[in-house]
């Protein structure tokens, strides 16, 4: 149990901290904690990190020797590297941009203790010897030794492991990293900037990434697979042409780049990178601060979301609407006593502020604290011992009635009938005379006085929120520290129903509290270790868990889930270990989240299909050249056309595109499956037209006729692949694609353009050749696909 046995000094006695002098001198010595905390990539890593790529170094040379052999028509696919960058770039500038200004407003700002007066610095601002004060919530944010503590209670589990707050008195140390559960106090700043404890690990949790995600870890995996068949592949595509062919050099030289080059699937991280940084810039215009990217990725696939009941469904704040007495107790007395116990505790929870709205501390202002209790999520109450004003003293407890009274007290039927209102009821109880505080047995034996009735005010989007969740299969559980009828009541309230549950009669084992968990969906009177293991054991049934909340009491459960999502009024604790703040503590922004990470997944699955087909095609093209010692069919400018209606283009749109399917694991298998039998499809189709319009085909423009054949067959059989993706049609996909096609009519039928891209059909037989080879390859593709789905379900 914590204790405060010595009430505070009164103000003129505190210590008043540092002076300014003393604090310009330590500035000036850099005695200052400046760890540089950041939420986004500096300009150097962003532009590095979109320039410097392998793939952007191997179409670099690759452009380089055609702008030196051919013309410039045959170099267009460096320019579009140079714009995929630059755009790359100005993406992630953006997002940099929105996740800065998020980051200040969302910043934890300490109080210290300087020339005698409170005041908040930045983080950054805290100097050595800075006296910091602390209460419920707060975080260490730099290591030192408590000079005051007012039944101080941390919780260093985030550092040691250990579940239990430690009671921390002045003298002893506390670590960076570590939060304040109960009680007050302040601490002397001893170790600051990358000397604290957690300055290293905090730096690297808040900076902004794009590791440690199933999509960036699957698009990384897929890259590996791509170098090891683009190496044998241009091996032999070089030999081919340049070696064992006596064709003119610069013309072989277009033809092996230019089957080099579609190999490489560039604009896959690109439009990775862009919706994720888009994804970004959506959320922060609704005051979303994201501080780990991924969490956009791991919200789209949640099925689980945890809800804490206050903060989230209800309003922070509560209000008294009711003082119920027991016994023949003076109502004027019990007034009085609940001033005092709110004048008692320097840092009220929600609950006690209502107290202390409704009862002000000058109706007590005779009464004396002489030892105190603070509130604690774990015990249920709190208390205070008092000198009163005739020479009297009494003992104190504020706290859950089903906590403090005994199962049959007769109170208890007009607390559950308060409770099933969706009610917050506080018993006062007078503690046995014979026993302090500090007795084990202090909330024995209890003398009830009253019931404190306080109306929590629901969230009027809470309803809508929760909704939208069962529309989307999204499991919703509410877990409360509160009275489990009262819960349930809010719940119902907001629309959700479903079994309500005494967290105290769950099972301790993890396999039978994931069960009870299955069946139930509200739960009430839950510890903050007890959230920590319900989030556990909903991941052992394969669950992906987002946990909401705002309080000290979730920081744990926070820390655990695998999406953490914090509002912006919540605890600094709870901020700092959350990947997602809500900083206008709008629960209703949480769809908002939801629909950005799915349209993120969801869409890069789309798009690196279409990517990956190309790369597939091009080595099995460059292998069939190869075995057949044949010309390579395209040159560069052929595949950038192609690239750029059947990919580049249709990609870039349904990167961006709304997308509200849930997210599914298995990133790899689910791109590979399509890829490879439409790759496949696509590569055999057109060399089977390439090798009939080589034996239809005579004299000295055969090649162009050949090339121009094949072309068409591989933009019809890539139209269809497109075709395929972009289902289920809205009407901007189905003009999307009829665009697509309609562009590479019109290079068909202009003059220039065909000059341009060495484009011309000749003749009508192989043209309506290569056109039924197409339509074949659809029909394929159409039976592949639908085998696929059969075979290798997502």
């Amino acid at each position: 149990m914590t204790l405060a046995t010595n009430r505070p000094p009164r103000s003129d006695a505190r210590p008043p901290g540092l002076t300014a002098e003393e604090v310009a001198e330590r500035v000036a010595k850099g005695e200052v904690n400046d760890v540089p905390v950041r939420s986004s990539r500096s300009l150097r890593e962003i532009v590095r990190g979109n320039v410097f790529t392998r793939f952007n170094a191997i179409i670099g040379i690759l452009w380089v020797i055609m702008l030196v052999v051919a013309p410039i028509q045959d170099s267009l696919f460096g320019f579009v590297i140079l714009a995929n960058t630059g755009i790359g770039i100005i993406q992630e500038l953006r997002a940099k941009k929105t996740l800065d200004s998020l980051a200040v407003i969302g910043e934890s700002r300490p109080t210290v203790r300087r020339d005698g007066a409170s005041q908040e610095v930045a983080t950054s601002e805290i100097v050595l010897g800075d006296l910091i004060e602390i209460g419920p919530g707060d975080k260490i944010v730099v290591d030192g030794r408590v000079t005051e503590a007012d039944g101080l209670e941390v919780d260093e589990s985030l550092l040691t492991g250990e579940a239990d707050p430690v009671l921390k008195q002045p003298g002893d140390p506390v670590m960076s990293g570590s939060f304040v559960v109960a009680g007050g106090g302040g601490y002397t700043a001893l170790k600051v900037g990358r000397e604290a404890y957690a300055a290293q690990l905090a730096e690297e949790a808040s900076r902004f990434t794009l590791v440690s995600s199933e999509l960036r870890n699957g698009i990384s995996q897929i890259l590996k697979y791509v170098t090891w068949m683009m190496v044998p592949a241009a091996t032999g595509l070089i030999i081919t042409q340049l070696v064992v062919k006596d064709n003119d050099f610069k013309d072989s030289v277009a033809r092996t780049v230019g089957g080099i080059v579609p190999m490489v699937p560039e604009g896959l991280v690109l439009l990775t990178s862009v919706a994720f940084a888009i994804g970004v810039i959506r959320l922060g215009r609704r005051q979303c601060l994201v501080q780990e990217l991924p969490a956009i990725e791991g919200l789209a696939r949640v099925d689980t979301v945890c809800l804490d009941k206050t903060g989230t469904l209800t309003e922070g704040g509560m209000d008294v609407s009711e003082l119920r007495i027991l016994g023949d107790t003076d109502e004027a007395y019990v007034t009085r006593v609940l001033a005092a116990l709110g004048a008692a505790d320097p840092r009220p929870n929600a609950s006690l502020q209502a107290v202390v709205n409704a009862y002000p501390a000058d109706r007590a202002a005779d009464w004396t604290c002489t030892q105190a209790l603070p509130f604690s999520s774990a015990r249920k109450y709190s208390g205070g011992a008092f000198d009163e004003a005739a020479d009297t003293s009494s003992v104190w407890l504020l706290g859950a009635p089903d906590v403090l009274l005994a199962p049959a007290d007769p109170a208890l039927k007009e607390v559950d009938g308060l409770n099933a209102e969706g009610l917050r009821v506080l018993l006062l109880a007078r503690v046995a005379a014979d026993r302090a505080l500090d007795d084990p047995r202090v909330a024995e034996d209890l003398a009830p006085h009253a019931l404190v009735v306080l109306e929590q005010r629901l969230r009027p989007d809470a309803a809508d929120t929760l909704a939208y969740f069962a529309d989307q299969g999204v499991t919703a559980k509410v877990i409360s520290g509160d009275n489990a009828v009262s819960v349930g009541a809010v719940a119902a309230k907001v629309g959700l129903d479903g079994a309500v549950v005494d967290a105290r009669t769950l099972p301790e084992g993890r396999e039978e509290m994931a069960a009870a968990l299955e069946r139930g969906a509200v739960f009430g009177r839950v510890t903050p270790q007890q959230k920590r293991d319900m989030v556990a054991a909903l991941q052992s049934r394969g669950h992906t868990v987002a946990m909401t909340g705002d309080g000290v009491n979730d920081v744990l459960a926070l820390k655990d889930a695998d999406i953490g999502v914090s509002m912006g009024s919540g605890s600094e604790a709870t901020r700092a270990v959350a990947q997602i703040v809500l900083l206008n503590n709008s629960f209703a922004a949480l769809p908002s989240v939801v629909a950005e990470g799915r349209r993120v997944i969801g869409n890069i699955t789309r798009v690196a299909t279409l990517f990956l087909t190309k790369t597939v095609y091009s080595v099995l093209l460059a292998v069939l050249v190869v075995c057949t010692q044949s010309e390579y069919p395209f040159l560069p400018r052929h595949l950038t056309l192609l690239s750029t209606l059947t990919i580049g283009v249709p990609a870039f749109f349904l990167a961006l595109a709304p997308n509200k399917e849930r997210a599914r694991p298995h990133f790899v298998r689910r791109v590979m499956r399509y890829a490879i039998p439409g790759g496949v499809v696509a590569a055999t189709s057109t060399f089977a037209t390439y090798a009939l319009a080589r034996h239809h085909y005579t004299g000295p423009g055969a090649l162009a006729a050949e090339t121009s054949a094949a072309t068409l067959t591989l933009f019809l059989v890539s139209m269809w692949v497109l075709a395929i993706i972009a289902r289920p049609y809205t009407w901007w996909r189905a003009a999307l694609v009829a665009t697509m096609g309609g562009a590479f009519a019109v290079v068909l039928l202009v003059p220039w353009l065909q000059d341009f891209f060495a484009l011309r059909l000749v003749g009508t037989t192989m043209p309506w050749t290569a056109v039924g080879i197409a339509a074949g390859a659809a029909l394929l593709l159409e039976l592949a696909y639908r085998w696929v789905d059969r075979r290798f379900p997502a």
